[in-house]
């Protein structure tokens, strides 16, 4: 019969002060065969490195701590809202939209007021924000309530919403600590070459747009194969079909081959990036239906 030496155990709640940490780290909590699953939680002992690994991840050394503090605090975890990160969260939107309106005017001088705004709501939206957080690493940072778990860069264990919250208010948080250029430097730095991704998919310029993603993606530039062309010589229809490593993407038919090659990096986006065509379209069909009103 095997006795179980932790059951008549009397295990007391103490103060964090009265652990010896040091000596709490060398014990091996393993409890084989058990159904509890024995936690320590000590939240303040970890945010000294959690705020320093932060700093390191977004290149920006903050003057006051307790302010990037609550930039990582969610409402599930501070005492009160107010010393959470939601008004930060509040300024940072504000901080955010600014930047990248700033960029979009100076970099696109022909682009219409329309296209602007497209342009901007595509990158500065909960998803982007989240993604972008992600990539970040402050998944790994953020103090959250008991009731939400953090996960190692999965969506999936933390809401897009909460990721997203924490992204603007950091760029608040660097704003008031270091001054708008900092703020725009971050932003810029995280959010470049998802503008010139948004702005390529609302310029139609698809060729140049799946040449991005192939590089960035899989390190190749696209090929594109002439399959067939039908017709008389002064009206001829080119079939094109976009090729990337081993993969042949759906053909597309155009009058000339420029354009069945635009067709053709349509069409490789679509499998790609479905989302960035379909909301390309939904777009343009809400435009022409404004239009049939007007």
């Amino acid at each position: 019969m095997i006795t179980d030496r932790y059951a008549t155990r009397r295990f007391d709640v103490q103060e964090l002060s009265a652990i010896d940490t040091e000596v709490l780290e060398t014990i091996p909590f393993e409890y084989p065969e058990s159904a509890t699953d024995v936690v320590y939680e000590t939240e303040s002992l970890a945010w000294e490195d959690r705020l320093a690994g932060c700093q390191q991840a977004i290149g920006v050394e903050f003057d006051d701590l307790e302010l990037l503090r609550r930039c990582l605090t969610h409402s599930s975890s501070a005492p009160t809202r107010l010393e959470s990160n939601e008004r930060l969260e509040f300024f940072g939107d504000a901080v955010l939209g600014l930047v990248v309106c700033d960029y979009l005017f100076r970099t696109y001088p022909d682009r219409s007021e329309g296209e602007m705004t497209r342009i901007k709501s595509a990158v500065v939206s909960r998803t982007t924000c989240a993604e972008v957080s992600l990539e970040l690493g402050l998944d790994q940072f953020l103090k959250l309530g008991k009731g939400l778990v953090r996960g190692a860069g999965s969506t999936g264990t933390i809401p897009a919403s909460i990721l997203a919250a924490a992204l603007e208010a950091l760029i608040a948080g660097v704003f008031l600590d270091q001054g708008y250029e900092a703020a725009r430097k971050l932003i810029e730095q995280c959010l470049v070459d998802r503008i010139t991704l948004a702005a390529d998919t609302e310029s139609r310029n698809y060729k140049h747009l799946l040449q991005q993603l192939a590089q960035k993606r899989y390190g190749e530039t696209p090929n594109y194969l002439l399959l067939d062309e039908q017709g008389p010589d002064h009206a001829k229809c080119f079939q094109v079909a976009a090729r990337i490593l081993d993969e042949t993407f759906p053909a597309a038919w155009g009058p000339n081959k420029k354009e069945a090659e635009q067709l053709a990096a349509q069409q490789a986006l679509g499998e790609l990036l479905p989302t960035a065509v379909e909301d390309d379209d939904e777009a343009d069909e809400g435009d022409a239906e404004m239009s049939e009103r007007g």
